[in-house]
């Protein structure tokens, strides 16, 4: 269902790859709400994904970037501006990865020069995204900035590698840069701390698939879907939430607030 909460507004959407993307998912309802968008990837992640499928179905243009570079940045802040017609109104990180998960590393274990490409995509990235938008002057009052993390950046989830403290520096990102473009352009910036979610990076995570068994059984609600996080991400863009700013957010079916449950419970419980 469409409610026209984002009719007239436009933006940058990083990181869509394939229909598993919550990204990609981001994608389709900005466009249901009325909002236009320029897609971006990195090229390597282009080649890899269905982007252009996305495109064509939104009516979008694609513009690659690599988000570790200010120069395809600022090239990448400029021509979305042209194509859009002026000023952002949204912008959507969905960017993060790991070489030392990739190549089955442990986390007592790095290779350093991984763990750096690592946070230079992950957080770094974000932290570039916004000094970008910034200094272009790029976005309009009571825009809005989101970027997707995960609860590993305060909870220990062994498996998750470097990955957790990417998520924690983005979220530190987020706070930090979030007061200076409230203060001076009166945009605001959040993170989504999303339930674990079986897109094409997530499942790369050793016991991945535990993960998710495990959130669901300690989410009252159960866990929130790809889905699901475009619908919130969807709220965030919108008037709605024009106050709202330097929060990470959970949207985890209630995972985040709990210290077991009942299902969880009966695994330990030695049955008569």
């Amino acid at each position: 269902m469409s409610y026209n909460l984002l009719k007239g507004k436009k933006g940058i959407i990083f990181g869509a790859l394939d229909p598993n993307s919550i990204a990609w998912k981001t994608a389709e309802r900005v466009h249901e709400e009325g909002g236009e968008f320029v897609l971006t990837n990195a090229p390597i992640a282009m080649r890899m994904g269905q982007i252009n499928e996305l495109a064509e179905k939104t009516g979008s243009q694609i513009i690659p970037a690599d988000a570790t570079s200010e120069e395809d940045l600022q090239n990448l802040v400029e021509k979305s501006m042209e194509i859009l017609g002026g000023k952002i109104d949204f912008v959507l990180h969905s960017i993060g990865m790991s070489v030392n998960v990739r190549k089955g590393r442990a986390y007592t274990n790095q290779k350093y020069d991984w763990t750096q490409k690592g946070t230079d995509v992950s957080a770094m990235s974000f932290h570039k995204v916004m000094q970008t938008l910034y200094k272009a002057d790029a976005m309009n009052e009571w825009g809005s900035i989101v970027a997707l993390t995960y609860m590993a950046a305060q909870r220990v989830f062994p498996d998750y590698n470097d990955m957790a403290d990417n998520k924690a520096y983005l979220e530190s990102i987020a706070r930090s840069f979030g007061y200076f473009f409230g203060r001076d352009k009166k945009v605001r910036v959040n993170t989504i701390s999303q339930s674990p979610t079986p897109t094409t990076a997530g499942q790369g995570v050793k016991g991945f698939d535990g993960f998710i068994a495990y959130a669901e059984k300690m989410s009252p609600l159960g866990n929130a879907t790809a889905l699901d996080c475009a619908n919130y991400t969807v709220t965030l863009f919108s008037d709605l939430t024009k106050r709202v700013t330097l929060q990470n957010l959970f949207n985890d079916g209630g995972f985040s607030n709990m210290g077991v449950s009942d299902a969880v419970m009966e695994a330990f419980v030695d049955k008569p």
